[in-house]
């Protein structure tokens, strides 16, 4: 089968088309014959090299979220999977190929309406936003700050939190379009990438804030946090902040201020599905809203992540075999 596996980390260069053997189910898992790929913000990091401390080596196979058709179960699997459209986490590996495995806990059928694009492009990134939101303990009138809008994160974070009942749903974006697009989405204020912008009528400091960049600017939106506000870092897709970053919170400390990181990986499988299959549903009406920015084929992952690394990507890049 056609695979995208990282040969040198860095550049999108670095990613190369080739050959491997169709993996064979183990026992708890199915495989899947992929029609939509997910291109996210966690595989540029581990494309740059930046996880690789944590394990991540050359010749890496890069996805974690696909859909498909389930074409074969591993032992102890309920045969009745096979031939069921699907979306499933494939973990951080395995998702850029023509047939990709996954644990059954992690396997969720599709519902009718629901296209495999738009399920990769909500599938992950609507658990994160809802539980990033929750953990964050965001409550109706409270001024929410999205940062790094612009991706499957956060336009379902700004969703989320608007429908909830916020104050104020702010973003951080780097276009006036882009801009435009997040009011669609129920936005209310748009700052720019240093946080300039919003209007006369702009919160000058937030509740919660959700942020999916990280990088070196991260400690100046945590000075613009409200008396016992939240920050939950989401991503790092900028970067890794300021290593003394933490002192931004000693300083303020008569503010009350929280700092915490959140990975849906903490939270139990059955919840995760639980809301995911919720949101799907909700994706069916019409009451939450997907956004695919192109559809590629699978062999076209270098410029799509060049896209990416260029800032052009609204919303989710999905590759096709």
């Amino acid at each position: 089968m056609k695979a995208v596996v990282i040969s040198t980390f860095g550049t999108p260069d670095g990613l190369e088309v080739v050959d491997l053997p169709v993996p064979v189910p183990a026992a708890g898992q199915v495989r899947i014959a992929t029609e939509a790929i997910g291109v996210g913000g966690v595989d540029a990091v581990i494309r740059r090299g930046t996880l690789a401390a944590y394990g991540f080596r050359e010749g890496h196979l890069l996805g974690s979220e696909v859909a498909g058709s389930v074409t074969a179960v591993g032992e102890g699997v309920d045969p009745s999977w096979t031939g069921r459209r699907v979306w499933a986490f494939t973990g951080l590996s395995g998702g850029y190929a023509e047939q990709a495995v996954a644990a059954v806990q992690d396997v969720l059928p599709l519902p009718d309406g629901l296209t495999g694009a738009d399920a990769v492009a909500l599938g992950g990134s609507g658990v994160v936003a809802h539980f990033a939101l929750d953990r964050a303990r965001f409550a109706p009138g409270e001024a929410v700050l999205v940062r790094g809008a612009a991706g499957s994160i956060g336009i379902t974070a700004v969703q989320l939190a608007a429908r909830g009942g916020a104050g104020a749903v702010v973003v951080t974006t780097s276009s006036a379009e882009r801009g435009a697009r997040l009011r669609d989405l129920g936005a209310t204020h748009v700052l720019d990438r240093s946080g300039e912008g919003g209007g006369s009528d702009a919160p000058s400091g937030f509740d919660v804030v959700i942020d999916v960049v990280g990088g070196p600017q991260l400690p100046l939106w945590l000075d613009r946090l409200n008396p016992n506000g939240r920050f939950m870092a989401v991503g790092v897709v900028g970067g890794q902040p300021p290593a003394d970053f933490g002192m931004r919170l000693m300083d303020a400390f008569r503010k009350s201020l929280s700092f915490a990181t959140f990975s849906a990986d903490t939270v139990p499988a059955p919840d995760r599905q639980a809301v995911r299959s919720s949101q799907f549903a909700e994706a069916v009406r019409g009451d939450l809203r997907t956004v695919v920015h192109e559809v590629l084929p699978l062999d076209q992952a270098v410029p799509a992540h060049r896209k990416m690394d260029a800032g052009e990507v609204f919303g989710r890049i999905v590759l096709t075999p």
